[in-house]
Parts: structure tokens; sequence; C-alpha cells
């Protein structure tokens, strides 16, 4: 009977020993927690995430990278806790236009064309900033057609939270659109008394911070650049106002490209000061076949006409489909569409306020 009890006691110590271990393994990552199980696959490749709590982005803008691996350095720290990422990025082709629906709402439409890329949609809300939503590219952080996430908290899945540091496009509660696309080369200049960003964290510092066009020229003016990959980049940022403008590097710094019309329109081409230089591929067509339709409708289209502009104009190269997602951001009321690939099928509709995708 002695012996039962000591061994009853032993438990019982043994069970709020692990009770204690599991109450402040989930204090510790609660959030990262949270978010996991807010992963869910829409279809294969393709996934919603809303990321739980702060990620950090205020302390990383003390510091900022100047390269790649001071990224996956940081983000393994503050997010991964210590489980190491791999940030990889390729080139890729792209079509956005800012324009007005039959409302006249300011909409802001997106392709993204690149080598298999899944892609999840995450909702963030930081503690100092602004709420926003936005696509990453899950490739950035290491996916593959063979290694992919599964909804819910699989271990595979971690490297997702790694999101908020890699948005390649995305709007914000004050209805601040940007995008980025690849061009055939950049001069972006280097200031040694100012934090280097990359692409992607450039994005977040937009969609966290900026409340208009003007607020996100001018935050971007205050860091370095440089390109991910090597990966040349510009920008098209719209707010709720209708206005746009098109942030290049080029000449040594960040130069400005403002609409001159009812629109804007961005492919793979440089615009600043009329040089046009492309990539030598179909970057003049896609942005011919915007503008003909823009024009034909007066500047005012409707989310079919969005739909198959941007399902029309999807890159084709050499048999192989290389749309990865299209997007129709409503700048007006927070509110849009977004699909996988040409499959309007698997389309949902999503809200940046209420953090709700259906």
């Amino acid at each position: 009977m002695k012996a039962r009890k000591i061994i009853g006691r032993v438990l019982l110590i043994i069970a709020i020993v692990l009770a204690v271990i599991v109450t402040i393994a989930f204090f510790m990552f609660r959030n990262e927690l949270i978010s996991l199980s807010s992963l869910q696959q829409k279809t294969q490749g393709v996934y919603t995430m809303t990321y739980s709590g702060d990620y950090g982005f205020d302390e990383f803008l003390k510091v900022g990278a100047k390269s790649d691996k001071d990224i996956e350095n940081f983000v393994a720290k503050r997010l991964l806790k210590g489980l190491p990422i791999e940030i990889n990025v390729t080139g890729a082709g792209c079509t956005c236009f800012v324009s007005r629906n039959e409302e006249n709402d300011v909409i802001f439409c997106r392709n993204f064309d690149f080598s298999y890329a899944p892609m999840l949609q995450v909702h963030t809300k930081p503690d100092n900033g602004y709420a926003s939503v936005s696509t990453v590219n899950l490739a950035f952080a290491g996916y593959g057609e063979d290694n992919l996430p599964t909804s819910g908290m699989g271990f595979n899945n971690f490297l997702t939270l790694s999101a908020p540091f890699l948005p390649f496009d995305g709007m914000n509660e004050k209805g601040v659109c940007i995008a980025l696309l690849a061009v055939p080369e950049a001069d972006a200049g280097y200031s040694p008394d100012k934090i280097t960003l990359n692409t992607t964290t450039a994005i977040r510092l937009v969609l966290d911070k900026a409340a208009d066009v003007d607020e996100a020229v001018e935050l971007l003016k205050q860091y370095n650049i440089y390109f991910s990959g090597d990966v040349e980049c510009h920008f098209l940022i719209a707010d709720a106002s209708g206005k746009s403008v098109l942030v290049e590097y080029y000449d040594g710094g960040l130069k400005t490209v403002e609409s001159d019309g009812d629109y804007q329109i961005a492919s793979n081409f440089i615009a600043y000061n009329g040089v046009n230089i492309g990539e030598g591929f179909n970057e003049f067509e896609r942005y011919d076949a915007v503008e003909a339709l823009l024009t034909r409708k007066n500047n005012v289209v409707d989310m079919k006409d969005c739909e198959d502009l941007l399902n029309e104009i999807g890159i084709v190269y050499e048999g192989t489909d290389k749309l990865q997602w299209s997007a129709v951001y409503n700048l007006t009321d927070g509110t849009g569409k977004i699909w996988p690939h040409r499959d309007i099928e698997y389309a949902w509709n999503f809200d940046v306020i209420s953090h709700k995708g259906s």
C-alpha cells in the first residue's frame, strides 16, 4: 500500500511537471501555434493563414538586412525559434493595373507569373502598424511541388511563419496596395547612413506603415534596397483616393512614374523618363492588352472584365503556364478576390479588415 502511494505521488508530480512544461511552452509559442492552427489549404499548393500577434517588424527596421542571409537569420531567430530558412527567388514576369469599377471604386489588378510558386494569402495586424492582407510566394521560403505545407499544425508548416516578411503584393486597411514586378535592370544606389531592406520587406514596410501613396514613397526613400536573388524589381503602388505611382530604381536612386490619366499600368519594363527598357519578351504586348481594354471600357471595368483579362495575359512560355496567381484588390472598401493559375473555380473573396476569406 505504501509503495502504491509513493508511485501515485511520483506520477502526480510528473503530471504536474508536464502540465507546467506544456503551459510554459504554449505561452512561449502561443502566437506561432495560433497562427499555424489557422493555416488552411484551399487546393493543392494554395493556402490562407492569419498571423497572430506581432512579428517584430519594428525590431527588424532597426537593423534591416543587406543580404537574404541576414533576413534568414532574423526570421529564424525571431519567428521560427531557431528553425533555419533558406530564401530563394528567381525571375518573374508580372502585369498590374489600377482602374475603377462600376461603383467608381478604385481597383488594383495583379498577375504574378513565375516558375512553380505555391501561394499563401496571409492576414496580419502588427502591434504598431496597419492591418493588411498580402500574398506570399512560398517557394521563396523553400517550399516546392514535393515539399508543401498541409492544413493545421504539421511540423512541415513552420516555415509558413516567415510569411509576414515575404509578401509579393498586398493591401492594407487604409486602402494602400503594392505589388512588385521584375525589370531587366535597376540602379538603386547606396547611402551608408540608411538601413537596407530587400524587395519583400520593402513591401511589408509600405503595408504596415503607409496610409497613402505619398507616405509610401517617402518611407521607401528612407531606406536602401537590394534585390533578392539579384532579380531587379519595381513597385506599383496605389491608394483609395485613386492616386498611383510606379516606383523604380534607376540612375542611382528612387524614381517615380505617376499616372498621366485615369489609370496606370505596369509590366516588366522600366518606364521612368520614357526609357522603356524591357526584358525582350512580351511585356509591351501585355501592357498594350490592358490599355486596349481600359480604353474601350472608358476605364470602368467589372470583375468579369478583370478575371478574363488577367487570365488572358498570363504568361505561357514554351508550353508551360507561368501564371501562378491573380488578384483584384478593391482599395475603396478593402475587399478583394484572388485565384490560383487560371482557375476561377478556386477563387475566394477576402476582407482586409475582418480577416475573413470565403
